[in-house]
């Protein structure tokens, strides 16, 4: 089965340079419901409270000349050392609006770290998409509840002078009680996502930075990003559509159809593909699916809330799966196996998807 999304568990992303052949053109296909069977560039500053150097949060270029990238990886290796795992971060960064930061992005669990008394030390992590406000804290087990969450939001908000958040995304599932229960009382929005990319890019390299160099690191400990991958339900009446088609953009096309979201009312999202060294021409087509309705206004907005993160296609069962929130995945847009020459040819476009 492969999946179209994005691998925000490694720091190593990167997207395979290869350029699919085009797809034969198609018409849009009837509906059928399912068959019952970081990198180093997103190193924090070291400082404790509020520096002046904002991380780097586009991935070196292949023009860069080997002298350079030998030099910023050489102050990137000072700045690993001169980290202090036990400290607490506290970092905005001076050039952005506190007022634009409306959105963060929050884990709260434990660590592979033990304290002096032999018990796993917890972790709150707070940032903003792009990195402009860094927050971390540890905490003791014994004193995880809403109440501790709730007290340390508001003092993220105290301590570097910025409003609270209108949203909180978090992509723990076995965390949402105590993380929507702590917003609720703040008057926060929680949204349950594994859309939290820069927040796992950043764990991630934090596990490398941070954690393995705390004196109380555990080896052998249970992954840090470990998530749930349920098996798929039926999708809901209402997220059907009438019809759908495999299609392909040029990249130039798909870059721009993300930057209007910048400038008209629609109901989609959107990801830094900068943060995530996406290095593709503008020519290079790229797959995706394409739904047609007759509701396709209220389809958009559910679509919308459901907090998309991945498409996997499942040619054994001739259908692909939609993954959702943090714990949910559905069945959706299943092809006829026949006639043959349908089959064969809806297989070649699934496969587009293909990494």
């Amino acid at each position: 089965m492969a999946t179209l999304g994005l691998n925000c568990y490694s720091s190593s992303i990167r997207v395979a340079r290869r350029h699919p052949a085009p797809l034969p053109a198609s018409s849009l296909h009837p509906l059928s419901k399912a068959p019952p069977s970081f990198p180093r560039s997103l190193l924090p500053p070291s400082a404790t409270h509020s520096g002046t150097r904002r991380p780097r949060l586009q991935a070196p270029s292949a023009s860069v000349s080997a002298t350079s990238t030998a030099a910023d990886d050489e102050e990137d290796l000072q700045e690993e050392e001169a980290v202090d795992p036990t400290a607490e971060l506290r970092f905005l960064d001076p050039a952005v609006d506190p007022g634009s930061i409306r959105e963060w992005e929050v884990d709260f669990c434990s660590r592979p770290i033990l304290d002096d008394r032999g018990k796993k030390l917890w972790e709150l992590v707070v940032c903003d998409r792009t990195l402009s406000l860094q927050f971390t804290r540890f905490f003791p087990n014994n004193v995880i509840n809403s109440v501790t969450l709730k007290d340390a939001i508001a003092s993220i908000s105290d301590v570097l002078g910025v409003p609270l958040p209108e949203k909180i995304r978090f992509f723990r599932s076995q965390m949402q009680t105590i993380i929507t229960r702590a917003c609720n009382e703040l008057g926060i929005k929680p949204i349950p996502s594994k859309r939290c990319v820069t927040l796992l890019l950043w764990l991630e390299e934090r596990y490398e930075t941070v954690y393995t160099r705390h004196p109380g690191f555990q080896q052998g400990s249970k992954p840090l990003l470990a998530l749930d991958n349920p098996f798929p339900m039926d999708l809901p009446d209402n997220l059907f559509g009438e019809k759908w088609a495999f299609v392909q953009l040029p990249y130039s096309a798909v870059l721009e159809e993300i930057s209007s979201f910048e400038t008209r009312y629609a109901f989609g999202g959107s990801l830094d593909l900068e943060l995530l060294g996406f290095e593709m021409e503008d020519k290079t087509l790229v797959p995706g699916i394409a739904v047609a309705s007759s509701r396709a206004k209220p389809l958009a907005a559910w679509m919308n809330g459901l907090e998309v993160c991945s498409v996997e296609v499942d040619v054994s069962r001739a259908c692909l799966i939609l993954s959702v929130g943090i714990s949910t995945r559905f069945r959706r847009l299943c092809w006829v196996l026949a006639p043959v020459g349908l089959a064969f040819t809806t297989s070649v476009m699934a496969k587009q998807l293909e990494p």
